[in-house]
């Protein structure tokens, strides 16, 4: 989806990614991420976002929850990370980031409550009154005010299969006057998922009837007297969106495919952030017209299409990439043509890295020709060297 485009916009990131394997500086199954790279389109998305008044929580599974780029992030002014689940905040409390908002499109569980509230998010989105008294509880037993962003849904919104939940519009305010008798949180946020989409074909971010649902819970809560605080309108989140995010009222965004420059939006423009990820394989094996080279990586909506084979950028070609069935374990990828048992494999896709079981490279100096690994981790964020 996105391998052309890196060709084009960041011909060195291919290039460091052929030497770090012919080098055998990293294994196949491996996402290589330009460091600096991702840094200057964070740089500019923020610079955007801070002219339009946004803040902006950061999403970290896409990249592996890697705390070498959150970090940086931090660093760099971001409000946090955004924990799209529990597990997703256990990995940021063990690597010292600092929490933005948690429980969105997962809730957190009833055991891990406490350590979470604990490390004090600026927001937890909640779907319950059952989940709301469980924080209230935590909060009172840590003697702190938790912030609670509410997830609104209407009747016509589009969410996602297996992230279904929130509180209907037409029960929030029987939903917000228990939430008013609980102790020691604060209705802070209103959100929903997703509220932009980019659409192919007027080639554009458009937003979506479950922002307008956001934007009635509102007027609603208004009407009670609640000021909200926080209006977070994520997806498709990047440079190009915030000063729709602002026309529409909102408050925060939640990038993640921004930083590597690989939304959707990306695929069709050359504005703004440039593609800062690549997936590293190796040719395995050839069997009658096609050859294989070794998976892991794989995500199912990666709309993965070609693959660049070879032992550099100039000797490398283009080849068709069959996507594994989702009937089975990613364990080759088909190339569609015989091709040199042990060449690199570099290919370049939409992906949610955790997810998988690869590896992940960070990479740095690889704008300047010199490209030095700085750590390698598993999927999940922690580190193996």
């Amino acid at each position: 989806m996105f391998l052309e485009k890196t060709i084009d916009r960041n011909p060195n990131l291919i290039k460091a990614a052929f030497y770090l394997h012919q080098e055998g500086v990293i294994s196949p199954d491996t996402y290589v991420l330009d460091y600096d790279m991702i840094l200057e389109n964070a740089k500019m998305m923020k610079k955007e976002a801070d002219k339009y008044g946004i803040k902006l929580y950061f999403m970290g599974k896409q990249i592996g929850r890697n705390p070498l780029i959150c970090k940086a992030l931090v660093d760099m002014g971001f409000e946090g990370a955004v924990a799209v689940d529990y597990k997703d905040a256990k990995i940021h409390i063990e690597n010292g980031i600092k929490l933005g908002h948690v429980g969105h499109l997962v809730q957190i569980p009833k055991n891990d409550v406490e350590l979470i509230v604990s490390a004090n998010p600026q927001t937890i989105s909640i779907y319950s009154i059952e989940k709301a008294k469980e924080i209230s509880k935590a909060a009172v037993k840590l003697n702190v005010k938790q912030n609670i962003t509410l997830r609104v849904i209407d009747d016509e919104d589009m969410l996602y299969p297996a992230q279904y939940g929130g509180f209907y519009l037409k029960d929030l305010e029987k939903v917000v006057d228990e939430l008013r008798s609980l102790p020691n949180i604060v209705i802070y946020g209103l959100t929903s998922f997703p509220c932009f989409l980019y659409d192919s074909k007027e080639k554009k971010i458009k937003d979506t009837h479950n922002l307008k649902t956001v934007l009635k819970a509102k007027d609603i809560l208004k009407d009670m007297d609640i000021n909200i605080e926080e209006v977070n309108l994520p997806s498709a989140n990047c440079t190009e969106s915030m000063k729709l995010i602002k026309s529409f009222g909102g408050t925060h965004g939640e990038p993640g495919h921004g930083f590597t420059g690989t939304t959707p939006f990306h695929g069709d423009h050359d504005n703004y952030e440039k593609p800062a990820m690549v997936y590293v394989s190796e040719v395995s094996h050839n069997l009658n017209s096609n050859s294989y080279c070794y998976g892991g990586g794989y995500y199912r909506r990666s709309n993965l299409k070609k693959a660049l084979v070879g032992t550099d950028i100039d000797n490398g070609k283009l080849i068709d990439v069959e996507e594994p069935s989702l009937e089975s374990i990613d364990y080759y990828f088909t190339l569609k043509e015989n091709t040199k048992v042990s060449d690199t494999v570099i290919m370049a896709f939409r992906t949610q890295i955790f997810v998988t079981r690869s590896d992940v490279a960070i990479v740095k100096g690889i704008s300047d020709g010199k490209p030095e690994l700085i750590g390698l981790y598993d999927s999940q964020g922690r580190k193996i060297r």
